[in-house]
């Protein structure tokens, strides 16, 4: 369901934004492809912000077989009190029919009445409002407020005489976020105690209809001028370390294997017409004939533009470092083919202006075209950045500003949008205020500076999700912009947050919307781990890395999010898989544009950038894969080229080139998970000795063929896992070598024999190594089982963690 342009201005109006309508229903309607569909009604009201699956869900009745089913929900006040009026909130989970279960006003009370007593079997009771004889317009999502003229009492209940059913379900039942009594100004109804009546009432939610207001209010507008902070004032910190933006080749290896598989599932997925049908259909432009029908509704349609956005991601972090003319020419069609769509005024996204709130485009959508034309424009194309600047100098004053963190579906992910684009060759500071004043959640940054959980597990607005990442994201680049502390230590607290409380053994982020995820429940048995969430952590370590290098727990999220993840659920040339499972079976991959597919798409094009990064002293050398570097330092052209046969060999080469000789400090890390120091060598002769989780520093005058040799301290481990999901009698393990996680083959629920919960080290002595296989092993006392590296298994039944027999008392 679309919200028009009409009825979103009148939402503007009503909530005192000042905006008048400028164009007329019928030309919208000509306008619009959503022409015909049912459209958000204008709310003469507060419109309530949606309600997620969380601790801010709405109460529902049990479900009644049919319309006339009575129900009620009583509150407590705890004393009498005159009342004043009360405001009844609609359910409001999504704002769209047929996208997900709920939508704005599901469940609302077709009948009913409102009445207070001070006996709470209402025998003497008198009425607030009365909806019984005549059905309710269902309010969406505004919320509805009664006026009570003072009548008095000390309880209060809402009695539903006829229920709404539900589109897609036979059932009726009632719905409501919450209800708020106001007594004298103040609302009396909060936390108060709430009973349901023996039939219908649902006693497990019942807490739901006095919840205390979430901490950004209820309502969708956000408008905080307060928050913008001027340019001139800013003091933005120097990153010690950048990434480097082209000049890296591989030289074989596991990630050059990976992105030529990306590049062939780019290339097979979609065509460049398919991948404009969107945008020409909203300029207006015909698109060819025999153009095969969208593979998939929500994921091309409802997303519109979304597909080049993948696309572009893909291709533009990939043609940086493999030159492929024929990806290369189709990125640049595709950048072509959204110029010749542009509108006067920059538009250039592939939905039209007034269908902003349909699906997840105004936040979604948007992030992916604009991540992808960044990439387009750091890959050599720049018609992609002009375009970007045109299209945000008319989005920074578009009026939909004060309701897309709230009103459009996952407002959130928009931020990244904006804040990214602040750091490339054409950002402006308006970029960042925008975010600063419509978008910035105040409370939430205390929240994630103060390390509450509930900020990320209970966020009380969307459904809590490893996409709250995004958020976090564009955080780190509003501190990058403007050097403001609050936003760098929300970052920092957000950080140990994921790490600490949702990242599973290996390094996957286990939490997702719809499955309740309590801190630490590391859920194994729900389709949690997805790849994008893993992508949007591999680049918040990265954006870390910069600031602060010298810690190397950035770097060692980001190894486990490549080999672990990204890795693992790249299928070959076939596409992507959407879950990175850690028991039973690997999904099926996809060629249909889904998320996990962009940012899969999009982290495995970037995987060269990761390996090194470059400071004004010198290189740091992060990531072990064969490869060269070539840069400048000091004006100087060099390159070091690294020769290795990790993660299958522990050895690790690095030899210099440069015309003349020149000063510089090589970092080389010292991984986290090194079993023990590693000593480095330097021509030959031992040069230092690194402690885990550092770097080693080998500052000196380098001339052409000197090296630098170490063996990674690289040893085969047992971690117990410790989340929700055990086996009764029995504990489970994961093995790891290295930052690798090894997968046990064979079956899909596996215990293993000769090891037992209290001598788990004895796991490791099982594992006999396959010859010429590295990394496999077969295993002692259970015949069919084999270990072998998570990101390796394809269509086998597996078990990344295994149970032992429990230690006895």
């Amino acid at each position: 369901m679309a919200i028009s342009r009409r009825a979103f201005l009148e939402v503007a109006v009503s909530t005192g934004a000042g905006l008048a309508a400028s164009c007329t229903a019928k030309k919208e309607a000509a306008a619009s492809p959503l022409a015909g569909q049912e459209v958000v009604p204008a709310p003469k009201g507060e419109w309530m912000a949606g309600t997620p699956a969380s601790a801010y869900r709405a109460y529902r009745s049990k479900p009644a077989k049919t319309a006339d089913a009575v129900t009620w929900v009583q509150i407590d006040l705890g004393a009498t009190h005159p009342i004043h009026s009360v405001k009844v909130y609609p359910a409001s989970e999504r704002l769209f029919p047929g996208r997900d279960e709920y939508y704005a006003g599901e469940g609302f009370p077709v009948r009913f009445k409102i009445e207070v007593s001070n006996q709470p079997d209402f025998r003497n009771a008198s009425t607030i409002v009365d909806h019984t004889a005549t059905g309710y317009p269902n309010p969406k999502g505004t919320v509805q407020s009664f006026h009570a003229r003072g009548v008095e009492g000390r309880y209060l209940r809402l009695t539903a005489t006829r229920l709404m059913n539900v589109r897609g379900r036979k059932d009726y039942y009632l719905a409501l976020a919450k209800i708020g009594v106001y007594s004298g100004g103040k609302e009396i109804a909060t936390e108060r105690p709430v009973t349901v009546d023996p039939g219908y009432g649902n006693y497990d939610d019942v807490a739901q209809v006095t919840r205390a207001e979430r901490a950004g209010g209820e309502g969708v507008f956000l408008n905080n001028p307060g928050n913008v902070t001027q340019a001139n004032t800013w003091k933005p910190p120097v990153d010690k370390a950048r990434k480097p933006l082209g000049g890296v080749s591989l030289n074989g290896g596991v990630f050059q294997t990976a992105m030529e598989n990306n590049i062939s599932y780019l290339l097979n997925s979609y065509s460049v017409d398919e991948l404009l049908r969107q945008f020409r259909e909203r300029a207006g432009i015909p698109n060819p004939p025999g153009l095969p029908k969208p593979k998939t509704k929500f994921w091309e349609a409802d997303l519109a533009g979304s597909n080049a956005g993948r696309f572009l991601m893909g291709a533009g972090n990939t043609v940086r470092w493999i030159d492929h003319p024929e990806l290369r020419r189709r990125l640049n069609a595709v950048v072509d083919g959204i110029a010749k769509c542009r509108q006067p005024n920059g538009y250039i996204m592939a939905y039209p202006e007034d269908t902003i709130f349909f699906s997840e485009r105004g936040a979604y959508t948007r992030a992916w075209l604009t991540h992808g034309l960044i990439e387009a424009g750091y890959a050599g194309n720049p018609k992609a950045f002009e375009l970007l600047r045109g299209y945000y100098d008319w989005f920074n004053q578009s009026p939909y500003l004060p309701y897309l963190m709230r009103f459009a579906t996952q407002g959130g992910q928009g931020m990244i949008a904006n804040t990214r684009l602040y750091s490339t060759p054409v950002g402006k500071p308006a970029d960042i205020q925008v975010i600063q004043r419509y978008f910035q959640e105040n409370y939430w940054l205390n929240d994630l500076a103060a390390r509450d959980e509930r900020a990320i597990w209970q966020y009380p607005y969307d459904r809590p999700h490893c996409y709250l990442l995004t958020n976090v994201l564009a955080y780190l680049d509003l501190y990058r912009a403007t050097g403001e502390p609050r936003y760098l230590n929300a970052v920092q607290g957000a950080w140990e947050l994921f790490h600490d409380q949702w990242e599973n053994i290996g390094g996957s982020t286990s939490i997702i919307e719809f499955v309740v995820c309590p801190p630490k429940s590391f859920r194994l048995h729900a389709k949690l781990e997805e790849l994008c969430g893993n992508a949007f952590w591999a680049f918040l370590n990265q954006r870390l890395h910069a600031l602060d290098p010298d810690k190397e727990a950035y770097v060692t999220e980001i190894e486990k999010s490549i080999y672990n993840v990204a890795l693992a659920n790249l299928a070959g040339p076939e596409g992507f898989r959407y879950h990175a499972l850690l028991t039973h079976q690997k999904e099926k991959p996809t060629q249909i544009n889904t998320c996990c597919e962009g940012q899969g798409t999009r982290l495995i094009g970037s995987l060269p950038e990761h390996i090194y990064s470059i400071a004004s002293d010198g290189l740091y050398v992060n990531l072990f894969e064969p490869s060269t570097i070539r840069w400048k330092q000091h004006g100087q052209a060099l390159s070091l080229k690294m020769t290795t046969g990790f993660p299958f060999h522990s050895d690790v080469r690095l030899e210099f080139s440069a015309a003349r000789p020149v000063g510089a400090k090589i970092r080389v890390r010292v991984p986290s998970w090194a079993a023990r120091e590693m000593a480095v060598q330097v021509n030959g002769r031992h040069a230092a000795t690194g402690r885990p989780g550092s770097y080693v520093a080998i500052d000196r005058t380098w001339s052409s063929g000197d090296t630098v040799a170490f063996q990674l301290p690289a040893e085969l481990r047992v971690k117990r896992y410790t989340g929700v999901d055990q086996i009764p009698g029995h504990d489970r393990y994961a093995i790891l070598y290295g930052p690798i996680l090894l997968a046990a083959v064979g079956a899909p629920e596996i215990r293993l024999l000769g090891a037992d919960a209290k001598h788990p080290e004895r796991l490791v002595e099982l594992l006999k190594p396959q010859p010429d296989r590295p990394l496999h092993y077969a295993v002692k006392n259970n015949p069919g089982i084999e270990y072998m590296p998570y990101w390796q298994v394809e269509q086998q039944p597996f078990n990344c963690l295994p149970g032992v027999p429990a230690a006895r008392s």
